[in-house]
């Protein structure tokens, strides 16, 4: 009953957190809600476990960058299209501010934008990402290059294009 009422305790104070994460990899708020959902689910599975070990906040990233990569081992082709709601979810979205750079990473492929929200969302060395994702090191630092690259640009013309519409 205890360990019951720690987990609750858990997803009350992290669950917006663990949703942000989840925007972050996915760039879809309805992605980030299904790995959020899903993780704690599992994460619950594994409360008495993972608690123990005082970090069940890692355990549960860890499963979600793992149930979102997941989706490149199915080749999932299909592309979903969602639309805003009418009533922004301020916690999930990101700001006005921070809109461009978000629909550009956006844009990215899976894997790029992934390894790009491990490295500078959470902070994670090549090894951690590697490890996490279950690729190389080489394939991380190639990954985070190319991601980088395509923001740059998508960024550049975007303001040019600001700059030439009167």
């Amino acid at each position: 009953m205890e360990d019951d009422s720690r987990f609750v305790e858990f997803v009350a104070e992290r669950a917006n957190a663990l949703l942000r994460y989840g925007y972050a990899l996915s760039g879809n708020p309805h992605d980030a809600a299904d790995l959020t959902q899903e993780a704690l689910v599992r994460l619950h599975g594994a409360w008495a476990r993972v608690r123990s070990k005082e970090d069940p906040e890692g355990y549960t990233k860890m499963i979600m960058a793992r149930l979102h990569i997941s989706v490149w081992r199915r080749r999932r082709r299909e592309q979903l299209t969602w639309a805003l709601p009418e009533t922004p979810l301020e916690d999930v979205l990101p700001s006005d501010a921070d809109q461009e750079i978000w629909e550009a990473l956006g844009g990215l492929p899976r894997k790029q934008r992934a390894v790009l929200v491990l490295r500078f969302y959470e902070q994670l060395s090549d090894a951690e990402i590697a490890g996490l994702l279950g690729i190389s090191q080489g394939t991380v630092r190639s990954h985070a290059s190319l991601g980088l690259s395509k923001l740059r640009s998508a960024i550049s013309h975007r303001m040019l294009a600001k700059r030439r519409t009167p």
